[in-house]
């Protein structure tokens, strides 16, 4: 076969290659075949030595064809696969504009803290201030100064989480004065020692207790309690507040009522009591057939506790209540077990 036979096969096999390929890639697969370092094509032209002298400018002429020919096919096929590909791409992108949009889902506040904003509108609509303080206390504010006795079951390490100061012990123990708060009744106490009555305040915030988790305990749960102090302050007031509030919370046609109880902070003191949402008041399972549930604490300042901070008690008088966010969460909506609000189930949170 002569060189010029080699160059006409080379050429039509190049055609039919270039032809063939389906994408790009294989497109310069071909490319480097035929003009490669190694390509069939670059062959023929290292061996054009070979060829005799008087027929070198004819297979000259006709490799430089040859060449021609394979990289304006090339060239031909490489924009005809580009113009496919980017076809293929745009309508793989292209959008329905007649097609329902979808809706995305839009996130809300957490069940407790949209309680707590609820109630704190509930109060701030009645003049009061929100207070806040430091999580971490020392037992003169936690428990001494809200007259707690210094044998008060609270006080034990069973019931608080006291921080361990192992550089200064106490009585032989690491254990030291400076404890989790229990409660946010701190935040009331420091709020007398810095500001003249009239006092209309709330204090929402997270306490700990070592409680093991249950459906009715948590070791770590949102409590809203709430103070006045003010000249003339009357058992009346915290009843015409409390109902109020109760009203808000749970609906007009909700009743209360007010049972004797014991608190150091406050004498008298009681707790307050709503008829059962689930019976209407007749008694069921939900309140263990009595038709009351129970929501919150409360009563009047015991003076002992304005001594501590420094308020007249003959000029003064005034009341306080504490509750729980996560109990005004379950008793609202019928919840089972309080730990379904710690979890972070979406499924279960975004039903409120």
């Amino acid at each position: 076969m002569s060189m010029i036979d080699e160059l006409d096969r080379i050429a039509a096999e190049a055609r039919e290659k270039v032809a063939q390929a389906v994408d790009l890639e294989a497109l310069d697969a071909v490319r480097v075949a035929v003009t490669g370092k190694k390509g069939s094509l670059t062959a023929v032209l290292r061996s054009m030595g070979t060829v005799p002298p008087e027929e070198r400018p004819l297979v000259g002429k006709r490799a430089n064809e040859v060449r021609q020919e394979v990289e304006g096919a090339l060239a031909e096929r490489r924009e005809q696969l580009a113009a496919d590909e980017l076809a293929a791409r745009i309508e793989a992108d292209a959008v329905d504009v007649t097609l329902p949009g979808r809706r995305p889902h839009v996130g809300t506040e957490h069940l407790i803290s949209q309680i707590v904003d609820e109630v704190e509108d509930i109060f701030i609509a009645l003049g009061y201030t929100v207070a806040s303080g430091p999580y971490v206390e020392t037992e003169y504010y936690n428990f001494t100064s809200l007259n707690a006795p210094a044998d008060h079951p609270s006080r034990s390490p069973r019931d608080t989480f006291y921080v361990e100061d192992p550089t200064n012990p106490s009585a032989g123990s690491p254990v030291s004065d400076v404890l989790l708060r229990t409660q946010t009744s701190p935040v009331q106490m420091r709020t007398m020692e810095a500001e003249e009555p009239p006092i209309y305040m709330i204090s929402p915030g997270r306490v700990f207790r070592p409680d093991t988790a249950d459906a009715n305990h948590l070791p770590q749960f949102t409590q809203i309690e709430g103070l006045v102090v003010d000249e003339g302050i009357t058992f009346g007031d915290l009843k015409g507040t409390l109902d109020h509030m109760t009203r808000e919370l749970f609906g007009p046609d909700r009743a209360t009522r007010y049972r004797p109880h014991f608190f150091p902070f406050t004498e008298p003191s009681c707790e307050l009591d709503v008829s059962c949402g689930v019976c209407g008041g007749k008694g069921c399972r939900f309140c263990n057939h009595t038709g009351w549930i129970e929501i919150l604490g409360c009563g009047m300042v015991d003076p002992n506790v304005f001594g501590y901070a420094g308020i007249d008690p003959e000029r003064y008088s005034g009341f306080a209540f504490g509750m729980g966010a996560e109990r005004i969460a379950a008793l609202r909506y019928d919840l089972p077990d309080l730990r379904m609000l710690m979890t972070g189930d979406m499924r279960f949170l975004r039903q409120f």
